[in-house]
């Protein structure tokens, strides 16, 4: 709005009603018109349309100010905002740094704490020895010593003699080693990149011709046809201290459109919480008194974690009545049609043993780590799933939102209790034996993302293991075809198991460092630019809106690379972290449309006379928020934090050798390992 002596002025003038005045700034040169509607309507050469040119001369020189002020007042806004941002972050840092906590002061059970310290040892020792070498690559370029070898032979000394020693041995002995496993990791990374390219067209191609699974019921006219069409379904709920999701996972379960004669819920509770156990156990019966067929379920000894659970449910005498099983994480909440919208996937396909559903999250845009999750999710559910699905009829069980034929689970065996991977390992067991999957990418399945980098990275750790080799080893022998060979050996395994985590630390965070105190050996600028960023825009097309956070998103993932290496060498080779289980921590976020469900759902329970267990409830009061005071807390991450540091190392004597694209790369890698190192990218715990 124009400054009230504007106005005052037009007035003075005899200007009437004030000068409109239109301001253009779409671009860096702006332009200031002004229209007078008093000279608009004089007619040519009249007092008013040809008198005040002092005058508004005069006001245009005022406006001129008034816009460049304004400009400069948002500059100054942005450059405050921009410093109190960094500010903010620098006292986080001194906050962390100050407190002390390390991610080896609590670690998770069955970890093997020999391992993580021999190879936070190998980074450390790595670092210092850069440090060293950036050192002395420095006083050689001071003394211009960095140019050829034959050039230092002339030159007395015995610093010069020992760094022609150095650039002789570089060039002899580590160079060609370090430039061999250069052009293989360059080999495996270009695989990766076709097999990704391939999924992309693939999705293309499904998006261009609308192929999507099709139920073999036409209409919805055959849904209410009879009880025939509404076949037995179990539905379990596995959780395990699940105090913050399990009343709206419970209840989202329990409001299920299908005939409540036809399904029934376990809850199917592992929490070794006397007072979590009590609330989850009077929400059940809460819902056995609106007539839901629902059944608690504890087990003392939590031998096999989710897979023992689940494999002690199916044991039940009852089961055999029934044919589809689903099952649920505590934290997700499937939509009243769910069942109506997967079942009928079964009728006339004999073959097929699993239907799985889509994620969708309710927190994605709660910060900056779980932006990045939804990211990598969307490619992995339509592009990934999707395309396996069309194509393949096989793809991994995402071990939720997804219903199974209890026929295709006890043909494979069942749940095994010898992995914390179960939902891999039943899914290569069913596709051996010949079932396939059907991927629904318009069923969604409300749920939650870690919203701390330490629950992330536990989550990615058990997702990243690699523990059911032996089988597959026998199936590749005895039973499967030469194609399904392909797929399952190379590409399912080892491509994406063995193959992305090895080339992405391997190549990233030790042979791009290695080659700037080793210059011999080269990686092309396009490994480290070019293609990387084409396959980052690849993957945030399912995800358009995500597009301000491309750049973030690729340095994340190859600061995950250290978290997915490990998984993998620990699963591989049965290690002590093989074997932990960690219980992903909720926030118990709901949509408005939970919300909603849960007033009803509170309002309807009150009508019927039921009443919340005082006990259970001053138990809740009592215990847990002690416990979650002393749990919740950020972090500083050694091995993340001690790669920082390299990779800055590395980006310094890059700038000796004049690599701009390898010096930017390294530069902003380093600054994301510190970031994460310092656990600033999510949640933070004040």
């Amino acid at each position: 709005m124009a400054p009230s002596w504007w106005g005052r002025d037009a007035r003075a003038n005899g200007g009437g009603g004030g000068t409109p005045v239109v301001v253009k700034m779409e671009n860096p040169s702006w332009s200031i018109s002004e229209v007078a509607e008093s000279a608009a309507a004089a007619p040519p050469g009249s007092p008013a349309g040809g008198g005040g040119g002092k005058a508004g001369r005069g006001k245009n020189a005022r406006q001129i100010t008034w816009v460049l002020l304004l400009k400069a007042h948002r500059a100054a806004g942005r450059v405050t905002g921009a410093a109190s941002a960094a500010l903010a972050v620098a006292a986080a840092a001194r906050r962390r740094v100050a407190a002390g906590r390390t991610d080896g002061d609590a670690p998770a059970p069955g970890e093997s704490t020999a391992l993580r310290a021999r190879f936070y040892g190998c980074i450390r020792l790595f670092l210092v020895l850069s440090m060293l070498l950036l050192a002395v690559e420095v006083a050689a370029y001071l003394q211009g010593w960095h140019l050829e070898v034959p050039g230092l032979l002339a030159v007395d000394g015995l610093f010069a003699a020992a760094y022609a020693g150095w650039m002789r041995a570089r060039l002899e002995y580590l160079a060609p080693p370090l430039q061999f496993l250069t052009n293989a990791c360059v080999v495996l990374f270009l695989i990766q990149s076709v097999d990704r390219l391939v999924l992309c067209l693939g999705c293309f191609w499904i998006r261009l011709k609308g192929i999507k699974p099709m139920p073999m019921a036409a209409g919805k006219d055959d849904v209410e046809a009879g009880a025939e069409d509404f076949p037995m379904v179990l539905v379990q709920i596995p959780m395990c201290n699940e105090k913050e999701v399990y009343q709206q996972s419970i209840g989202a379960v329990c409001s299920l459109d299908w005939p409540k004669s036809n399904f029934l819920v376990q809850v199917l509770d592992d929490s070794d919480d006397a007072a979590t156990s009590a609330l989850i156990k009077e929400e059940v019966e809460k819902w056995q008194r609106e007539g839901v067929h629902i059944i608690y379920r504890h087990r003392v000894i939590r031998d096999g974690y989710k897979a023992g659970n689940l494999k002690s449910a199916m044991n039940c005498s009852y089961v055999k009545d029934y044919e589809f099983v689903v099952i649920f994480d505590a934290d997700f909440q499937p939509q009243p049609d769910f069942l109506k919208r997967t079942i009928p996937h079964f009728k006339g396909k004999d073959d097929v043993g699993l239907v799985q559903a889509r994620w969708s999250f309710v927190n994605k845009d709660e910060n900056l780590l779980t932006r990045l999750q939804n990211i990598n999710l969307c490619f992995h559910f339509e592009v990934e799933q999707q395309v396996n699905g069309a194509f393949l009829n096989f793809f991994g069980f995402n071990g939720t939102a997804g219903v199974w034929r209890i026929k295709a689970l006890e043909d494979s065996g069942g749940w095994m209790e010898r992995t914390t991977v179960e939902d891999m390992d039943i899914a290569v067991r069913a596709h051996l034996k010949g079932w396939k999957f059907l991927f629904l990418n318009d069923v969604e399945c409300q749920c939650e993302l870690p919203e701390s980098y330490e629950a992330y990275r536990k989550q990615q750790h058990r997702m990243g293991l690699f523990d059911n080799s032996p089988d597959v080893a026998v199936y590749f022998l005895m039973q499967i075809g030469f194609w399904k060979k392909c797929n399952l050996i190379f590409l399912f395994f080892l491509l994406r198991k063995l193959i992305l985590p090895f080339y992405s630390f391997t190549l990233f965070c030790v042979i791009l460092p290695m080659t700037m105190f080793v210059p011999e050996a080269e990686l092309p600028a396009w490994v480290v630019c070019y293609i990387p960023a084409t396959m980052s825009i690849l993957n945030i097309l399912p995800a358009p809106k995500s597009f301000p956070f491309i750049v973030p998103y690729l340095l994340f993932e190859n600061t995950m690379s250290v978290t997915k290496f490990n998984a993998m060498i620990s699963g591989l080779f049965q290690l002590g972290s093989a074997y932990e289980w960690v219980v992903t921590k909720k926030s118990g976020r709901s949509s408005e449309g939970d919300l909603v469900g849960l007033v009803e759902k509170h309002s309807k329970q009150h009508r019927v006379g039921s009443a919340p267990s005082l006990d259970a409830l001053a138990k809740e009061e009592s215990n847990p928020k002690k416990d979650s005071k002393k749990k919740k807390h950020n972090r500083i991450y050694r091995k993340e934090l001690a790669l920082s540091f390299l990779l800055l190392t590395a980006a310094a004597r890059s700038l000796l050798s004049a690599q701009g694209i390898h010096f930017y790369f390294l530069l902003f890698q380093g600054v994301s390992f510190l970031v994460v190192g310092l656990d600033l990218i999510g949640e933070q715990v004040e």
